[in-house]
C-alpha cells in the first residue's frame, strides 16, 4: 500500500484510514533525537491525533477508554512495515510504559491500540473483488485458512446485518481490499460496530465467491440457521424464523406463512440427521439444550420456525449422476423424513413448483439438497444444504464390501446409528424397506460413508 518506492508506515495508513472510517483505538510513537515523540492518534472522546502530554498520560487514557481496558503494542522498523515484536493483551500500565520504552530504544516505531477481543461473538474477514469473506473467533488474516464463509458482497452484508442487527460500515468497496471486523457492542475511536484495518486499492477486480459450506460462521449460527439465511438472500420463499443462539443475540428473518403454529428446531453446528428434537409446538429452548447438548459444543442454537399449512411435504437430493430426485407426501413431512412412511406420487404441478425451486437454488449456488413445504400456493424452503450426494436409486453409497449386514429400516433412526457404530470393517448395509433417498435414514447412511444399498422388500 502507498506510492513511490518507500512503504506507507502503519500508523500513517491508519491515520488516513480514519478519516473515513472507524478504526481501533490507537497511539503511535517513534523516538527523535534520543527523546519518545507521538506521531498519530485516534482515541474516542479526542481530536484526530490530539497531543497527550507524555506517552505515560496516552497509554493511561489509551487503557482506560479500551472496552476490556487492555492494550497491545505492536513495533515495526523504519524501513519494513512487516510488524516486529508484538506484545498483546497488557492491562498493567506500569508494564505498558516499559515495553514501551524498551521497543523505542531498539529504534523501533511502535503502535499502542486497545485490545480488540475476536471472540465475542463477531466476525473478522476482507471484502475483495466482489466477494466478502468472514469467520468468527479469528482476525481478518482467517481467510488465509480453511472455514471462511465466501459469499457475494451483497449477500454477505444482508446476512450480517440480519444475525447482528446493523448493516457493516465499510464504506465504498469497489476497486480496494479491505480488512475488516465486525462487534456486537461498539469499539474504536468513532465508537460503532465496524472496524477497519487496512485498506489497498487493487484497481478493478471480480471474484467468484469460493463456496465452502459448512464453515465456521454456519458452525457458529448453526447450520440449518445458515441455509434458511442462504435461501433467503437468494429470494425464496423461507418461513418466519427466529433463531435463539448461544453466542448471538437471538435474530429474525423471513416471511409470514399464513399459519400461527409454529416449529421448534435445535440447530447443530453440522447437519446431524434426525438426532436431535424438531417439534411442533413451542417448547422452552434452554430446556431442550441443557437436555441435549449440556456442554454446548454440538448444538449452536435453537429455531422457532413459522409452521407452514402443509398441502404437500418433502425433500430434493442430486444423485452423483446429476438426477433429481425430488420425494414427498400428502400432509407434513416429518415421519417421511424419519424414514417411518415411504413417498407417495406427487401432483405434476408440485413437482414442477419444487423443480422450479431448485432451479433458482441450482443457479446461484450449485448443487443442493433441501427439504420443502408445498402450501397450495408455493414451495417453501424449511431447510438447505450445499453440495450433490453419491446416490443412485439403489445405491446409497458406492463401493464393495467383505460382508454385508441387512437393517430393516422400520427399525428406526436410533437402531440404524447403533448398528452403524457396531459394523466391522470391510462391511457394508443392506437397508431393508422402502425408504426414500432424501429421508434422515438416507443421511445417517451417507455421512457414516459405508457402502450401502435399498434392498426394496
Amino acid at each position: 500500500m502507498g506510492g513511490g518506492n518507500s512503504p506507507v508506515r502503519k500508523d500513517r495508513s491508519l491515520d488516513r484510514l480514519a478519516q473515513t472510517g472507524n478504526v481501533a483505538q490507537f497511539v503511535s510513537f517513534s523516538l527523535e533525537g534520543g527523546r519518545a515523540r507521538q506521531d498519530f492518534s485516534r482515541v474516542a472522546g479526542h481530536t484526530p491525533n490530539d497531543p497527550f502530554l507524555s506517552e505515560r498520560m496516552a497509554l493511561e487514557t489509551l487503557l482506560r477508554l479500551s472496552p476490556d481496558e487492555s492494550i497491545n503494542l505492536r513495533s515495526f522498523s523504519p524501513d519494513d512495515p512487516r510488524s516486529r515484536e508484538f506484545i498483546y493483551g497488557i492491562k498493567n500500565l506500569e508494564d505498558a510504559v516499559c515495553a514501551l520504552k524498551r521497543l523505542l530504544e531498539s529504534g523501533l516505531f511502535v503502535i499502542a491500540n486497545e485490545t480488540v477481543d475476536v471472540r465475542d461473538g463477531g466476525v473478522s474477514g476482507v471484502s475483495q473483488g466482489g466477494v466478502l469473506e468472514f469467520a468468527p473467533d479469528d482476525t481478518p488474516r482467517c481467510v488465509e485458512k480453511d472455514g471462511v464463509a465466501s459469499l457475494p458482497i451483497a449477500w454477505g452484508l444482508s446476512i450480517l446485518e440480519t444475525v447482528y442487527g446493523f448493516r457493516p460500515d465499510l464504506g465504498p468497496t469497489e476497486g480496494v481490499r479491505l480488512e475488516f471486523s465486525v462487534h456486537p457492542k461498539p469499539c474504536g475511536w468513532r465508537q460503532t460496530h465496524t472496524l477497519l484495518w487496512e485498506h489497498e486499492a487493487i484497481g478493478p477486480e471480480n471474484h467468484r465467491p469460493g463456496w465452502t459450506w459448512p464453515n465456521n460462521f454456519s458452525r457458529h449460527i448453526g447450520d440449518k440457521a445458515f441455509g434458511l439465511l442462504m435461501s433467503h438472500a437468494i429470494g425464496l420463499p423461507t418461513p418466519k424464523t427466529t433463531v435463539i443462539p448461544r453466542r448471538v443475540a437471538p435474530f429474525t428473518f423471513g416471511s409470514p406463512t399464513g399459519s400461527k403454529e409454529v416449529w421448534t428446531r435445535t440447530c447443530p453446528r453440522e447437519p446431524e440427521p434426525g438426532l436431535y428434537t424438531t417439534v411442533k409446538g413451542w417448547i422452552d429452548p434452554f430446556s431442550l439444550l441443557a437436555r441435549e447438548d449440556s456442554g454446548g459444543g454440538a448444538i449452536s442454537s435453537v429455531l422457532c420456525q413459522a409452521a407452514v399449512p402443509a398441502k404437500f411435504s418433502g425433500a430434493v437430493i442430486v444423485t452423483i449422476d446429476g438426477a433429481l430426485i425430488v420425494e414427498g407426501r400428502q400432509g407434513e413431512g416429518d415421519l417421511l423424513m424419519l424414514g417411518v412412511n415411504p413417498p407417495e406420487l406427487l401432483p405434476a404441478t408440485i413437482i414442477a413448483d419444487v423443480h422450479a425451486a431448485h432451479h433458482r437454488l441450482d443457479s446461484a449456488l450449485g448443487p443442493v439438497r433441501f427439504e420443502w413445504v408445498h402450501d397450495g400456493d408455493r414451495v417453501w424452503i424449511v431447510q438447505l444444504h450445499l453440495g450433490a450426494t453419491h446416490s443412485t436409486s439403489k445405491i446409497l453409497v458406492p463401493g464393495d464390501a467383505d460382508d454385508w449386514v441387512r437393517f430393516e429400516v422400520a427399525e428406526g433412526l436410533e437402531k440404524l446409528r447403533a448398528k452403524i457404530r457396531a459394523l466391522p470393517d470391510a462391511t457394508g448395509l443392506k437397508l431393508i424397506g422402502n425408504v426414500g433417498l432424501t429421508s434422515h435414514i438416507a443421511d445417517v447412511v451417507r455421512k457414516a460413508g459405508r457402502p450401502a444399498r435399498i434392498i426394496v422388500s
